[in-house]
């Protein structure tokens, strides 16, 4: 297991254990948050837990040109009211993202410091938000890493039925029109796959994260 120390430095994506982990340890700043994104590795650790720094193999991504919206869906967003916007509620969406029960999870991974960085990154112009609106209630959202080629989703939430699943398609619509490579969906769900996001292997990751 690699520890960092307060040198700004990851080991290489290559020497992740078979589970995925690359590092432990070190800090939240910014500086080492992008670089984390930019090197292909992301945190995920248990609150009172030491920081861990992740990059699986294989990676789950969603090809921009690769979406699929099911007849049921499309026809769901040409009847709905609800809109969406973006980087209208950062920090809201992240306390709803960390809030929302998940199957299967105890807790959540999105702990308060976790909140105060991604906002900070937020501040700085690279964390973004979308979020979706029932008049003025907020219903879903998500939020993420904009590399400026790369969009690095974190997580997403939903108070009512379809709510993140819009969000995350009128997400994707935009960054296909902005030329955006890919999002990084990080590890493979059900949910994320029925809307055709799939696993590549690491090293296509990286090359696809490089070529910027």
């Amino acid at each position: 297991m690699y520890f960092l120390n307060k040198d700004l430095v990851f080991p290489p994506v290559s020497a992740a254990s078979p589970e995925g982990v690359v590092a432990a340890g070190g800090d939240l700043r910014p500086d080492r948050l992008l670089l984390a994104y930019r090197s292909g590795i992301f945190p995920w650790f248990e609150d009172g837990s030491p920081i861990l720094w992740w990059s699986p193999d294989p990676r789950m991504v969603l090809f921009p040109e690769e979406l699929k919206i099911r007849k049921s869906m499309r026809q769901f967003m040409r009847n709905t009211t609800w809109k969406v916007t973006r980087n209208k509620a950062f920090r809201q969406v992240i306390r709803e993202c960390a809030l929302i029960k998940r199957p299967g999870q105890a807790g959540t991974w999105i702990t308060a410091e976790m909140i105060e960085a991604y906002t900070h990154l937020h501040e700085m112009g690279y964390a973004q938000s979308v979020e979706v609106w029932e008049e003025d209630e907020l219903i879903g959202g998500l939020y993420g890493i904009d590399l400026g080629h790369v969009f690095c989703g974190e997580s997403m939430f939903a108070r009512k039925s379809n709510a993140s699943k819009l969000g995350f398609v009128k997400l994707v619509e935009t960054l296909r029109d902005e030329n955006y490579a890919l999002i990084d969906c990080q590890v493979y769900t059900e949910h994320l796959a029925s809307l055709g996001a799939r696993e590549i292997d690491r090293e296509e990751f990286m090359q696809i994260l490089n070529n910027d």
